[in-house]
């Protein structure tokens, strides 16, 4: 029999053309077609995709959704596949709803489940309802901020570990070194990963210091494109067929490669925090990560008791130090040397002497805002879809005209509809942040109290959805704001950073499992910099 993904573009449409035919078939015989309100928005590209395909396939989903939100108001639907339509959120009134309502009326899609649990299994994210509230509440105390106040040491302590890195790098060039972005985000996992290492599962895997990882050997595969014809059709017939995330595809392939690395390195920590718990040989470290907090969760109170498969599925710690905002920390910052000049005069004012916790929260103002605009303009996460499990009503900051042309401020969502919020079109909106919403400008944050901005109808942290909101929104966020602040401080301290070819260097998008920066015009995710030690 032949693999499913060698399987022929005539075929694949068939099998396509089939699934089609019987979508048809079950909504005729179980009437589920939505009633809700029905919106404007951009006409089907295909009458079999949608405008799916088109979404999938851009570099820049969020433009696409602002075009869109400018041309058909800022809250439209979208054609998807086999004639379904996908309504999008760009009101700050109805994405406050929205989020607010998670767990009780939207919920991940079954292919969002799929994918989350082939990863990572069945562990917070992948968990809706009272299985979310246990586990949340079970893991609360080890993101607690006293618990991140005792962490910075170790965000300090690995972010030197990389600044003696790029210092044996450029012993070997006084006058500077050519390193290319996609080496110093090689480098920042490696970085996270230790400090993630000790911060989760109180084990430092020592990758800065030349120990082979088999979790960073394995987060190299995430460079792989991983969009080829097979992986496109499961993203965009997913949502009707979340069986077909289990199709072996190029990209599901890498994903279960990862989800065996990940989870042998966690059952090793696991058994290994229970064995020292045993023998009392543990330190007060180990009892305060985060593996260590569950299991003494669990002994105090039999509610937030998590069984070994969800203690495993918390190895999602490990991919929280693989994302890009440090990439495009340096590249923004290598396009304005101004500001990068200004955040380092605000940091040598500690000479040798690091910042506390406190200080990294509210005495570095141009820092937090460097980091605030960072995550405004490349959200880790670039949307968030769910599924609406029960009828809703959402409420509208301002009126918006339906298909039909009534004039509403409020529209019905029918229970199975889907329902996104883009987090990028939101976080580049000149509705809500002003004309130059699409310029890396971190002086906003310092005036933005004073300024008549829109943003501020967003309840998101710091008028931001980058972390989410509401019941689901990210518990680590406080980790993760420490940890890059750490680490920012210690690398723009020490070094400066500017493109070889000037700071009109154009940076692309680079289309890969996780998508990475590029120079435009140029193969593959390189952006190189020249690096060289501060005075």
């Amino acid at each position: 029999m032949t693999p499913v993904h060698q399987l022929g573009f005539t075929n694949i449409l068939l099998f396509g053309a089939g699934l089609w035919l019987a979508t048809n078939i079950v909504r005729r015989i179980f009437n589920r077609n939505a009633q809700g309100t029905k919106l404007n928005g951009p006409p089907p590209d295909s009458w079999f995709f949608g405008v799916s395909r088109k979404i999938t396939q851009s570099t820049d989903a969020g433009l696409l959704f602002q075009e869109w939100a400018a041309k058909y108001g800022p809250v439209f639907q979208v054609p998807i596949a086999f004639r379904g339509r996908r309504t999008i959120l760009c009101d700050p009134k109805a994405v406050n709803h929205f989020y607010s309502m998670e767990r009780s009326v939207y919920v991940k899609p079954k292919l969002s489940r799929v994918l989350i649990a082939n990863l990572f299994g069945r562990g917070l994210l992948w968990a809706e309802g009272e299985s979310h509230k246990r586990q949340r509440k079970a893991l609360t105390p080890a993101f607690s901020n006293a618990a991140i106040r005792r962490l910075t040491s170790v965000f300090f302590d690995s972010s030197y570990k990389l600044k003696a890195h790029w210092d044996a790098t450029l012993d070997n060039s006084p006058n500077g070194a050519i390193i290319d972005v996609e080496h110093w985000q090689v480098a920042a996992f490696v970085s996270r990963l230790d400090s993630i290492g000790i911060a989760g599962f109180s084990h430092d895997f020592r990758t800065l210091d030349g120990e082979y990882s088999a979790v960073a050997a394995a987060f190299d595969s995430l460079s792989f494109d991983g969009t080829g014809l097979l992986s496109g059709l499961v993203l965009i017939l997913g949502i009707q067929f979340p069986f077909l995330a289990h199709l072996p595809t190029a990209r599901n392939r890498i994903m279960g490669n990862l989800r065996k690395t990940m989870s042998v390195i966690a059952d090793e920590l696991l058994e290994k925090t229970r064995r020292e718990k045993k023998s009392h040989v543990t330190d007060e470290t180990a009892d305060r990560s985060v593996i260590g907090l569950i299991l003494k969760a669990a002994e105090n109170d039999a509610e937030l008791h998590m069984n070994e498969t969800e203690v495993l599925a918390q190895n999602v710690l490990l991919l929280a130090g693989y994302e890009t905002t440090s990439s495009w920390a340096l590249i923004e910052l290598a396009k304005l040397p101004e500001k990068q000049a200004k955040l380092r005069e605000e940091l040598v004012q500690f000479g040798a002497i690091d910042p506390t916790w406190d200080q990294l929260v509210s005495n570095l103002p141009y820092l937090d805002a460097v980091v605030l605009e960072i995550l405004r303009l490349h959200p880790p996460l670039v949307e968030t879809t769910r599924e609406a499990i029960v009828d809703d009503v959402v409420p509208l900051g301002e009126p918006i005209t339906t298909a039909s042309g009534e004039v509403v401020d409020s529209i019905a969502v029918a229970k199975g509809s889907i329902v996104t919020v883009s987090i990028r079109c939101m976080n580049r909106s000149e509705v809500f942040w002003g004309p130059n919403a699409k310029e890396f400008e971190p002086e906003r944050w310092l005036t933005l109290n004073d300024d008549p901005l829109r943003a501020k109808e967003i309840q998101g942290h710091r008028h931001l959805i980058t972390f989410l909101d509401g019941p689901r929104t990210c518990l680590g966020k406080s980790f993760a704001l420490a940890e890059f602040k750490a680490a920012l401080s210690v690398i723009i301290k020490n070094f400066t950073f500017e493109f070889p070819g000037g700071p009109e260097t154009e940076i692309g998008t680079h289309r890969a499992i996780i998508p990475r920066p590029k120079v435009v015009g140029q193969p593959g995710a390189n952006v190189p910099l020249k690096v060289r030690r501060a005075d």
